[in-house]
């Protein structure tokens, strides 16, 4: 069951629901799904991940992305990286339902939790982090507002390459 936290115009943010630990099993061992992400190399059992969904439902700051109308989970987002004393926190997002993609809901959930980040958190910096060869999701940031500050070379192997 989800609960309306955060109200966007198509999706909404919700609390995680360790009961979506199948659904995100499936995804997160989807490599077309996680090739973007720093899980990518990484083979998750049904209870490796119900530990990980566990993990982020303690925390007041991760989240289920939710499809307003349809009611069905698109995947999450969270500060992965919250550091309330200098106000700075890292942004991670995952659409894992393919069927969302490239359709503005990342990029609304985004801007939900922005907005609870700056508005409610009090945050003065919120950053992220994504391989340069991700470019719907660099250009997404971009429509938002971030800047490129930085480049980590050479810091994952993916699918035999650097």
């Amino acid at each position: 069951m989800y609960y309306k936290k955060l109200i966007g115009k198509r999706c909404y943010l919700s609390p995680i629901d360790i009961e979506d630990c199948q659904k995100y099993t499936r995804w997160v061992n989807d490599m077309e799904v996680v090739i973007g992400l720093t899980i990518a190399s990484n083979l998750y059992t049904e209870q490796k991940e119900r530990e990980v969904l566990e993990r982020l439902s303690k925390s007041d700051y991760n989240f289920a992305i939710v499809d307003l109308e349809r009611e069905e989970l698109i995947g999450n987002i969270g500060f992965v990286n919250l550091d309330l004393i200098n106000k700075v926190g890292e942004l991670g997002i995952f659409i894992g339902n393919k069927d969302y993609w490239g359709k503005g809901y990342g990029m609304e959930a985004i801007q939900l939790l922005l907005d609870f980040g700056f508005n409610m958190l009090n945050l003065h910096n919120v950053y992220l982090r994504v391989f340069s060869f991700n470019k719907p999701a660099i250009n997404c940031y971009k429509k938002i507002g971030f800047k490129e500050v930085g480049r980590i070379r050479e810091a994952k192997q993916i699918a035999g390459e650097i």
